[in-house]
């Protein structure tokens, strides 16, 4: 895998300390259901700006974790060399979305619109929240509302109004003085 292609590897997860003598590591996920990061297949680990693809030949649950077996690791020192790599893979290696679903990564840079018409800004990042999502609105340098940045709860019945992918757009129901 090229430098240049990095745009479409997504981290999934990060590798943690050697577990026992014969190679395994622990696993941390990021995935919405954790195990599912077993479900890719290879796993591409960057480090120092060098990609390489590492197969998981075995997985199990471990106390509140994971931790896994690579194919040409054997011994806790070739883990070591894996400690605190992230765990990355290929964007089509995502499963398709049925309509109407889509990842948060495709939200990223989306334009904000109330269905007023007013321009609230791009999305620069999404959290979560124990009740709802939430979207981080960086705003234009010049709004008209003074605000540098918004938070508005991502609730699709009642402010979330339409998201248009091909527009790249999001129309919400939010008063833009928040």
């Amino acid at each position: 895998m090229s430098q240049e292609n990095t745009s479409s590897i997504i981290v999934v997860g990060k590798l943690g300390a050697p577990y026992g003598i014969k190679g395994w590591l622990k696993v941390h996920s990021f995935t919405d259901d954790p195990q599912g990061i077993f479900d890719f297949s290879p796993w591409l680990i960057g480090q120092q700006g060098k990609w390489q693809t590492l197969e998981v030949v075995d997985w199990r649950r471990h106390n509140k974790g994971f931790i896994a077996k690579i194919a040409q690791v054997n011994d806790r020192d070739e883990a070591m060399a894996y400690t605190h790599a992230e765990i990355s893979v290929d964007s089509a290696q995502l499963p398709e979305l049925p309509q109407g679903e889509f990842y948060w990564r495709d939200l990223i840079g989306m334009t904000v619109v109330t269905d007023k018409g007013y321009n609230l800004g791009i999305v620069d990042d999404l959290m979560e929240t124990g009740s709802n999502d939430v979207l981080v609105v960086k705003a234009n340098k010049k709004d008209a509302f003074g605000q540098a940045e918004r938070l508005i709860p991502f609730l699709t019945d009642s402010v979330i109004k339409d998201i248009k992918h091909e527009a790249r757009e999001i129309t919400v129901d939010w008063d833009p003085g928040f």
